[in-house]
């Protein structure tokens, strides 16, 4: 009688299996963690949601229309527990006396118009660095 004939993966088939495994795993995880930073495309709608949390705006970019009213919804995403504001985050709009705070882990809605076409700078200046950290700054483009 005749042994039957399993043959075992060679190890160096495993480790090639492992390391691309490893490999896979971590370009998912990495794709996951940059995936805020890589969005910064922006929204084209009369209504957006921008998120705040100590890791920036997201998106960075908000779109609107010279003289027609844009309606923002803000979602902190980050709890009183934080050591460096509490928690709290605002939405500043440079030059335009706009100055929205939202609480920890909460939602706030308002609307405001830009007239002009441009650039607006709006940014975070409760923690994380404020307004000279580049990741709490933003920007409104006005289209004409």
């Amino acid at each position: 009688m005749s042994k039957p004939n399993i043959t075992k993966p060679a190890p160096r088939r495993r480790t090639l299996l492992f390391w691309l495994v490893a490999l896979v795993v971590i370009l998912l995880a990495g794709a996951l963690f940059m995936r805020p930073y890589l969005q910064s495309a922006g929204n084209r709608n009369p209504g957006t949601v921008l998120r705040i949390s100590m890791g920036g705006w997201q998106p960075n970019v908000v779109y609107a229309k010279a003289g027609q009213p844009l309606t923002v919804s803000i979602v902190n995403l980050d709890n009183s527990l934080h050591s460096d504001g509490g928690g709290w985050h605002n939405f500043v709009l440079e030059g335009q006396g706009i100055d929205q705070r939202i609480a920890p882990e909460q939602t706030g809605t308002f609307s405001f118009t830009l007239k002009k076409p441009g650039e607006y700078l709006f940014y975070c200046d409760i923690c994380c660095g404020g307004k000279d950290n580049p990741f709490m700054r933003g920007k409104v483009v006005v289209e004409g």
